[in-house]
């Protein structure tokens, strides 16, 4: 079985490296930025594959996600694509900082295409998790919730009132990104993420997110070994 996670930021990354001492592969995806880690565990591939950076810092975001994404599925050809990584949850739906959820869902909350219902449903995306998310959730003791996806990191109104019409309950910038290029694929993706900010909270998101980055990326780790240990 061949498992690719992709993963957007280093930080949310390394603790996962580090536990299993994945090997670097030099210029798999040259010249691309993206990083891709690998290690056989059980009998079973594990790649972990990172955005990159540009100009300093970790590519983050819709743009980045999809050319990693694409890059990861035509080079390795996975099994099970895991997207693994922090995000903003809500206060008023029961989440805490450091939770960690398994998506049932994925959208985006700001491509606003009004107008055709076709065009508005695309732009939306809701698009096909692993069928088996529900039962991995409930055997490991996870939380499950809808994961919506934009280009900011800030939540405007506007954006709120399509989450919350929706049923989203994960906010973060990569995931339905991710799950559109699986779904041309027609490839399983797992969603995994742990809790940085509460977008209903009155903080600073970021402040928020930089205070528990390195909890909430510990926790992923916690909780995707665990995944790893169930599937292999």
């Amino acid at each position: 079985m061949k498992i690719c996670y992709i993963v957007a930021m280093r930080a949310e990354a390394q603790p996962f490296i580090e536990h299993y001492g994945v090997k670097l592969l030099e210029g798999f995806f040259a010249p691309l930025p993206c990083l891709c880690y690998h290690a056989s565990i059980q009998g079973s591939d594990l790649y972990i594959v990172l955005n990159g950076e540009q100009h300093g810092s970790d590519l983050i975001g819709c743009e980045a996600a999809s050319v990693a994404a694409l890059s990861a599925i035509q080079k390795i050809q996975p099994d099970l694509v895991v997207n693994s990584g922090t995000c903003g949850a809500f206060l008023s739906n029961g989440a805490n900082i450091g939770d960690v959820y398994l998506g049932s869902g994925v959208m985006f909350h700001d491509r606003r295409v009004a107008g055709d219902d076709e065009w508005g449903t695309q732009a939306l995306g809701n698009y096909p998790v692993w069928e088996g998310t529900a039962d991995l959730a409930q055997r490991l003791g996870f939380k499950v919730g809808k994961v919506t996806t934009g280009s900011s990191l800030d939540m405007q109104p506007c954006d709120e009132e399509i989450i919350r019409q929706n049923h989203g309950e994960l906010k973060d910038m990569e995931a339905a990104a991710i799950a559109f290029v699986c779904s041309l694929f027609k490839l399983p993706i797992l969603l995994v993420k742990s809790v940085t900010d509460l977008c209903d909270s009155g903080a600073s998101t970021y402040e928020e997110f930089s205070k528990n980055l390195a909890l909430a990326s510990e926790r992923l780790r916690e909780a995707n070994v665990r995944i790893i240990d169930a599937l292999v």
